[in-house]
Formats: structure tokens, sequence, C-alpha cells
């Protein structure tokens, strides 16, 4: 019997495939489409996410990152991470290194889509293949954590992304988010002639119409446009547990508050590697609290920001806020590095 069915093979299912390998369990993927896959994301990996993809032996190739600059259209203001450096870098060179990694380590990935599951006291049952445990690792919209009845109301405010890439150099080594009352841009370097730039709204608009919001943001691009646009959301997801019996929820699937501080990747790897250890040591009762626990921090700040930002009166205030106390906006930002 296989010890680890993880159904989906984004970060989320290859780190917690990485790591019940490095546990010394049989693990298999489930995946449906080829990789490497992309997203629509921000692409900032949080100096927390990058020790952690290191520690799994994971190299991905990109921009080093010193912190984070919140700016609007008169003012900024900057916070560095600390000693340690986040990472600019591509979501498919993400995915191709943790693929190479898990492949490595002798993890199987098979073609297919998992959206229930037969559970007994002994295993669970899923794509015509049995195992001890079934990891769901299927992304914001879960049909695993539907399936399983753990869905719970989302509420609060429906937010979205968009996500494009411009052949421009890099301009600064900072995340730069720009806050205006309708919504953030987060530009993010991830090659020597590469920025990706994502948009964050609760309204519904094209890239271009929301881009034109940035003045200032917009002159810099001049570079073209290389990729389309990519669209995720809305973001805000709840689950009503981690775990229904031998299935056990992990990255996006486990519930999502906003893209709005960019831990979204520095969370799945990290608690991949806890819904591993508690799995190898027969301990998945103990997943829970565990994973309550590491996002407790994003979960609080992320969602604070993410009610200042949905009205455009408080939205604006963000930047002179964090310019007028740059050391409770620093203290922030390392805190969630």
């Amino acid at each position: 019997m296989i010890d680890v069915l993880v159904a989906g093979g984004g970060p989320a299912g290859l780190a917690t495939a990485i790591h019940a390998a490095l546990l010394g369990m049989e693990a298999v993927v489930v995946e449906p489409r080829a990789g490497p896959v992309d997203k629509a994301c921000g692409e900032g990996v949080m100096p927390g996410g990058v020790a952690a993809l290191a520690a799994m032996g994971v190299t991905v190739p990109g921009r080093p990152l010193r912190g984070i600059h919140y700016l609007d259209d008169r003012r900024g203001v900057r916070a560095t991470f600390g000693p340690a450096m986040g990472l600019g870098a591509r979501r498919v060179a993400l995915h191709a290194a943790l693929a190479r990694r898990a492949a490595d380590l002798g993890v199987k990935t098979v073609t297919g889509r998992i959206a229930h599951a037969v559970q007994d006291g002994d295993g669970v049952e899923a794509a015509g293949l049995r195992a001890r445990w079934l990891v769901a690792a299927d992304g914001l919209h879960s049909p695993l954590r539907r399936s399983l009845g753990l869905d719970a109301p989302p509420g609060g405010v429906r937010r979205y992304g968009l996500r494009r890439h411009y052949r421009v150099a890099p301009w600064t080594d900072f995340v730069e988010v720009h806050w205006s009352g309708h919504g953030e841009a987060y530009v993010t370097p991830v090659g020597d002639e590469l920025v990706g730039v994502a948009i964050l709204s609760s309204v519904r608009r094209t890239y271009d119409e929301h881009l034109a919001g940035f003045g200032a943001l917009a002159e810099r691009l001049r570079g073209p446009a290389v990729t389309p646009v990519r669209g995720a959301g809305p973001f805000r997801q709840r689950a009503r547990a981690r775990r229904a019996g031998r299935v056990l929820l992990v990255g996006d699937a486990a519930g999502y508050v906003d893209a709005l501080t960019g831990e979204g990747v520095s969370l799945a790897v990290r608690s991949a590697e806890i819904l591993a250890r508690c799995l190898a040591e027969n301990r998945p009762e103990e997943y829970e609290g565990a994973w309550r626990r590491l996002s407790r921090t994003h979960r609080l700040l992320t969602g604070a920001l993410v009610q200042v930002a949905r009205r455009p009166a408080t939205a604006r205030l963000v930047v002179p806020a964090a310019r007028g106390l740059p050391g409770v906006f620093t203290s922030i930002v390392r805190l969630l590095a």
C-alpha cells in the first residue's frame, strides 16, 4: 500500500511528497496537468520560504529580494527582511525545481484527477490507488475539500488577482506594492530582464484598466508584455477543518485569506513539512493545531489588511501610516518574513 497519495502536483503537493520521501515514506502524486504549471501569483518567496526550500534540497533560479516597498502616487516607505533574503522567481521555475527534487527522491507522478475518495479504517482509495493517507493539495477551490463537507462559507470581500510579465530590466531589489483606492499592484523582479506585475482588487476590471490606475508604474513598464494575463480568485476560502479521517488538506486547499502579504508559497512548503511529519509519526490529529499555530500571524495580519484595503478611504491611508510608523512597518515585514 502507498503511504501517502497526494492529490495535486503544485508546490504544496510536491513539497508534501518530498517531505514524505525524506521521512522514508512512499509518496505518489496525482496531477492532471503536464508540468511545469503556471499560476497567477505574485512570485515572491519570503525568506522563511527560501529557507524551507533549501532544507528540502530545492534550488530555484531567480532574483534576490531585500524587502518590501509600499508606494502610493506621492510617497513610499521601505522595510528590509533583515539578514535573510527573499526570492523573486517565476512560478514555472519553482514548479520545475520541486518536480525535479521529487523525482530524484523517487516520488512517482500519475496523470489523473482526484475529486472524491473512499476511506475506511486502514486506508483511502482514489484514482484507482490505495494509500494509508490522502493529502488534498488540489488548490484554492479544492474539489476534495468540497466532497468531504469541509467547505465553510468564505464571508468577507471577494478579491481577485491578475498577473502578467514585462520585458524590462528590474529597477529595484524590493517587492514593490503600489496602493490605490481600488487595489494593489505587486511588482516582483523575477529575471535579469523580466518583472512580474500582479494586481489584486475586489473591483472587476480588465488588467489594462487596473494598470491605468497606477500611473507612475504604468510609465515604467515600457518594455513589452511577454506573457498573457492570468487570473485567480476569489481568494478567500475557508475550511471547517484540515482533516477528515485519513484525508488531510494542505496549501490553498487548507484555507486561504488573501495574497496581500505574499506568504502563500512559504506557508505551503512549511505546512507540508509539518503534515508529513505528523503522518510519519502516526499523529494526524496534531496537524490541525500545528497548522493553526503556523498560520496564525498570517491570517490575522492579512485579514486586517484586507479589511483596510476594501474601502478606498482607508486603503489610501496605508502608505502614510507605514511611513509615519517605520519601525512598526519594519517589524511587521520581518514578522511575516
